[in-house]
């Protein structure tokens, strides 16, 4: 499996569109090109290169996830694979259902909603390499705004869902947001792994894919909710008020 990051709205958005690759039989997918200018050259690229073009998926129907999708069409017409609320969707899979890409990557579909009720992280396996396509709902040290949904959604997307796949699965969010997230966690916890984070953000301009379930589960604060720290700096102790508590306090700083 090949994970090429491609960044989009570099200083504004701060997105990625990433493209995943079976090594074997160069099947391919495109994972939220929403900025077809961008996407669109390494495509070309990559299939005079050999790779075969398979399917878009989108993490959510956001306009900076989904928005890409039709003129990426006009270029390569594939199916969509996304939430119900996706431009031109195809299909959307149902929560715990798998597809393949080519003849070694299983993908599974997981519904994480919150940020967007049609939010779904895809985890990526292929034998003992595992990374999860993680859209707005899990961020390196962070996570994405309640926009349509509850604390106890993204409590259950982040803490239940994401947090129980293997701890060396390599997480691949929707944009670079590490910096801000990690000056928040700071001001919640100082433990060490916050630390480390902070040091690895000042010093590398890209995060995607560094970091593990196993490393958010230590420094994500979002991921912490019965961390002694993190119940003092919210004055919160149950998951679920610490969690909407947090998500507060961030939306202010």
């Amino acid at each position: 499996m090949h994970i090429k990051s491609i960044p989009m709205w570099e200083g504004k958005g701060n997105n990625y569109a990433y493209l995943v690759t079976d090594d074997k039989t160069k099947d391919a997918v495109i994972i939220d090109p929403a900025n077809p200018s961008e996407v669109l050259p390494v495509l070309k690229d990559e299939v005079a290169g050999g790779i075969k073009l398979k399917h878009i998926i989108n993490t959510h129907h956001h306009w900076d996830h989904a928005g890409g999708n039709e003129e990426i069409l006009n270029a390569y017409p594939i199916p969509i694979i996304g939430g119900k609320d996706c431009a031109k969707v195809s299909k959307t899979p149902k929560h715990g259902e798998t597809f393949t890409i080519g003849d070694s990557i299983k993908v599974k579909a997981l519904h994480t909603p919150c940020h967007t009720q049609d939010s779904i992280c895809y985890l990526f396996e292929d034998g003992n390499d595992r990374a999860v396509f993680t859209g707005d709902t899990l961020f390196i040290g962070g996570c994405g705004r309640f926009f349509e949904g509850t604390a106890a959604e993204m409590h259950k997307a982040l803490n239940e869902t994401l947090a129980a796949l293997p701890d060396d699965t390599k997480v691949y969010p929707g944009h670079e947001y590490t910096k801000g997230n990690v000056k928040f966690a700071v001001s919640v916890s100082q433990a060490d792994a916050i630390k480390k984070l902070e040091d690895y953000a000042n010093n590398n301009k890209q995060t995607q894919g560094k970091f593990t379930i196993g490393d958010e589960k230590k420094h994500n604060v979002f991921m912490m909710l019965d961390d002694p720290a993190v119940q003092k700096a919210t004055g919160k102790t149950s998951a679920v008020d610490v969690m909407n508590q947090l998500r507060e306090m961030k939306n202010a700083s």
